[in-house]
């Protein structure tokens, strides 16, 4: 009897998504051969609900290791809105479970972040064979030491932090460059350290306006003509960090800020003669082709999810535990963020290099 497998991928796109999936076909035809089919989910758990789905061959799978992106697309669909009735009448949970059960699934995989997974976990509770993958740019989902698409992520980032160096010490300027990350600084912390930048902002160490000033002046007592600020776009001062999520987001759109990186380019100029800039790397963190060590983890997450298959392993999400891939329970790892320690090895070699955190 045919074994029928789901895949789809939710949340934010990264590099390895392709690279993950093509990882887990290869191993479920080596493994079953013709006894397995693979179920491709459109657009995320969006296509769960709606039963947008189609029956994938061999060959969509051949090609795809080097291309970022992923050929089922994404969305994102909130967890918190998952158990919510909405306008259009759709009760989320029962379509999904109905739709898995007209798929004739005998398993789901789900590629994605912490909504993602919590997700996942809520359909296991519901009872279907799920298997959760960790994607993230962000490096946050607990219980395993990497996701795939952080470390080409880092490269993304430190690329464009590179190139700041340039045009920064041409026009004398402090420049801040803004990182994706808004409740993890992982991203914007390996590429900071990678990129060689002065000062990185992340959201486990609030800052103070008067040590990054002071972190400024004293590079330019040195001759230092320029001077590059890695920001995290959860980055927060330690006034807004006592204040909650609602109430620090009212307060910055009554200054006209978004996130924290134009408020402090602003008070630089406000408190100095120093010239600032603010660069946005944006989505381009998201994209391009996965780096050697993301395809490398990608196909080793989706080889062992095939293994979990065929093993009927269930309600577990594959990790990789001090350079060993295994798996975690979806209800032990589900909703936890993986925030930066703040003792954490990396924090202290940035701060033995001279690298200020602005606290």
């Amino acid at each position: 009897m045919k074994k029928r497998i789901g895949i789809l991928t939710s949340g934010g796109d990264c590099p390895g998504l392709n690279a993950t999936i093509r990882g887990v076909a290869k191993a479920v035809y080596e493994k079953m051969g013709s006894d397995a089919e693979i179920i491709g989910i459109e657009d995320g758990y969006h296509g769960l609900i709606h039963g947008e789905y189609h029956k994938m061959k061999p060959s969509d799978f051949s090609g795809i290791l080097t291309v970022g992106g992923t050929i089922l697309g994404t969305s994102r669909t909130p967890y918190s809105k998952m158990q919510v009735v909405e306008e259009d009448n759709i009760d989320k949970v029962a379509a999904m479970k109905k739709n898995y059960k007209d798929m004739k699934l005998d398993c789901l995989l789900t590629l994605g972040g912490n909504g993602t997974h919590k997700t996942a976990n809520l359909l296991s509770c519901e009872g279907l064979n799920i298997i959760g993958l960790p994607k993230t740019i962000d490096n946050d989902i607990y219980g395993t030491d990497v996701t795939f698409g952080f470390h080409t992520a880092v490269d993304t980032a430190t690329d464009v932090i590179d190139k700041i160096h340039t045009t920064a010490s041409s026009h004398r300027r402090v420049m801040l460059v803004e990182i994706m990350g808004n409740k993890a600084g992982w991203l914007t912390l390996y590429s900071a350290v990678a990129g060689g930048a002065d000062i990185i902002l992340i959201p486990e160490i609030p800052y103070e306006m008067d040590k990054i000033m002071g972190a400024l002046d004293r590079r330019a007592d040195k001759g230092r003509a320029f001077s590059i600020i890695a920001v995290a776009e959860g980055a927060m001062s330690s006034a807004e960090a006592k204040l909650k999520k609602k109430q620090r987001a009212l307060l910055r759109a009554e200054l006209g800020y978004k996130t924290a990186t134009q408020q402090i380019a602003d008070e630089i100029a406000k408190r100095s003669t120093y010239e600032t800039r603010v660069v946005l790397s944006g989505h381009i963190v998201r994209g391009g082709s996965p780096s050697a060590y993301d395809r490398v983890l990608a196909t080793q997450f989706g080889a062992y999810a095939a293994e979990l298959i065929q093993k009927d392993i269930f309600g577990v999400s594959v990790a990789m535990v001090n350079n060993r891939i295994t798996h975690n329970a979806l209800k032990d790892i589900a909703g936890i963020t993986k925030f930066v320690p703040v003792d954490h090895q990396m924090i202290g070699v940035a701060k033995s290099m001279g690298i200020s955190f602005g606290d």
